[in-house]
């Protein structure tokens, strides 16, 4: 039986829960899943009795709990250093720890304007101007680090990694409402929106039945 088990919320919305699940998937760790659907009756009692913060994802490794997506994905890191989860040079590695970063504690606008649902099409939404910026900058993101370091493969830093599933609920963000991509971005969402592990994740999350209604308004 698996030591981990990680603590997730609906597949069709929570792009935090994503991040660590497509890591563990591509890497092949095995792991358990213990889903929590999100605002619904009973659900912060039960985040609580898994997760310190109430929120997800959250994962335990036998009496150890770690949450956070960014922090969970540095454990994995450091709990299986035989997967590469970060590049091994240096150089790559200090720009994937960065951009990974500005990932995790930037972009506000686009978290507003266009939040992660899996089922929805929404073409045209969502474009205030600091959304767009936000686009501009992650495009840009993908583009240099594909130039930079993508040599060794599809990925940002060559072979998938942490900066990967970091950015993999963009890429589903982005075909939600219908930005436009070109050359290396392009092709790099083409490769993540292909990955098995993404599009198992994409059924489960379209075949969801739960409704959060902050997540379905139309803007």
């Amino acid at each position: 039986m698996p030591s981990l088990t990680l603590v997730i919320g609906n597949k069709n919305y929570s792009s935090w829960s994503l991040r660590p699940w497509l890591l563990l998937r591509q890497a092949g760790i095995p792991f358990e899943t213990v889903r929590i659907p999100l605002y619904a009756p009973g659900s912060t009692e039960a985040l609580a009795a898994w997760s310190p913060s109430g929120k997800v994802p959250a994962l335990h490794d036998g009496d150890l709990r770690v949450w956070d997506s960014l922090a969970i994905c540095e454990y994995l890191n450091e709990r299986f250093p035989d997967k590469q989860l970060w590049p091994v040079d240096a150089a790559a590695r200090a720009v994937a720890r960065a951009v990974s970063a500005e990932m995790h504690a930037g972009f506000s606008a686009l978290r507003e304007h266009m939040s992660m649902n899996i089922r929805a099409r929404r073409p045209g939404q969502g474009r205030t101007p600091e959304c767009l910026a936000d686009v501009a900058r992650i495009l840009a993101i993908w583009t240099e680090c594909r130039a930079r370091f993508g040599a060794g493969g599809d990925f940002l830093f060559g072979r998938f990694g942490i900066a990967d599933a970091m950015y993999a609920p963009v890429v589903l963000r982005f075909q939600t409402y219908g930005v436009a991509l070109e050359g290396a971005a392009r092709d790099y969402a083409a490769t993540v929106l292909a990955l098995p592990a993404l599009q198992e994740w994409v059924a489960h999350g379209v075949a969801e039945t739960e409704r959060i209604a902050a997540f379905e308004r139309d803007e």
